[in-house]
């Protein structure tokens, strides 16, 4: 399950990305509101966080651009308690709103009821092609084989790739996803995981057919 969270404070959209990711759930961040449209028109997520104030467009702006495009939930995040912003989120398509300060258990919660009322909140696989991930179990198939146990970390790496299968994810997007940040001493990081994820899903390491590198630029999940 992918959720866009747009916000200019990047210390709070840090640790909503922080939180998400813990539960699983894909993370895109964004800034601002034109940064926001086009994760959305690229990054195809199944529910959006979107703040009020944020430069570029409003976070109205935002909604009332998903909105014309999808039917996706969209939760509106402000300082201000005001009735009128209330009132216009929701004419504008809004599905929900919550007034910060807020704890983290809180919008996760209120996330989980909006995708359940959608209909979106799923413990069933995912998959594609040949892979088919549980993440209620933190378990892998491949091609229909016996469950393979996954840590935290390879369930995270691999929801990420298994999200953007057959095409390149670059490193700096899945340190993000992974671990909530990046650094450029992370990268060795990435590689580790990346090297103990491989000796459980391929059948020869040395030659992955699977989880393969695009060279100086990230990793791909190779499913048909």
């Amino acid at each position: 399950m992918k959720v866009l969270i747009a916000d200019d404070d990047r210390d709070l959209l840090n640790l909503i990305a922080f939180t998400l990711t813990q539960a699983s759930y894909l993370v895109v961040k964004a800034t601002d509101g034109p940064a926001a449209i086009r994760a959305f028109d690229e990054e195809s997520p199944d529910l959006a966080v979107l703040d009020i104030n944020m430069p570029g467009a409003s976070g109205f702006q935002v909604c009332e651009t998903i909105r014309a495009k999808s039917r996706i939930p969209i939760m509106m995040l402000t300082v201000r308690g005001e009735e009128e912003d209330l009132i216009r989120a929701l004419d504008l398509g809004a599905d929900d709103y919550l007034t910060k300060p807020f704890s983290p258990r809180t919008l996760l919660a209120r996330i989980k009821a909006l995708l359940r009322r959608a209909g979106l909140e799923s413990s069933a696989p995912a998959a594609a092609g040949r892979v088919a991930l549980d993440v209620q179990e933190h378990t892998v198939r491949i091609s229909g084989g016996a469950p393979i146990r996954l840590t935290k970390l390879e369930l995270r790496l691999l929801q990420m790739l298994l999200a953007n299968a057959n095409r390149t994810v670059s490193s700096d997007r899945l340190l993000v996803q992974v671990w909530g940040h990046r650094n450029s001493g992370d990268r060795q990081l990435l590689k580790q995981l990346v090297h103990r994820l491989r000796h459980k899903i391929e059948a020869d390491p040395a030659s992955p057919q699977l989880l393969q590198t695009s060279a100086g630029t990230g990793y791909k999940l190779v499913v048909d």
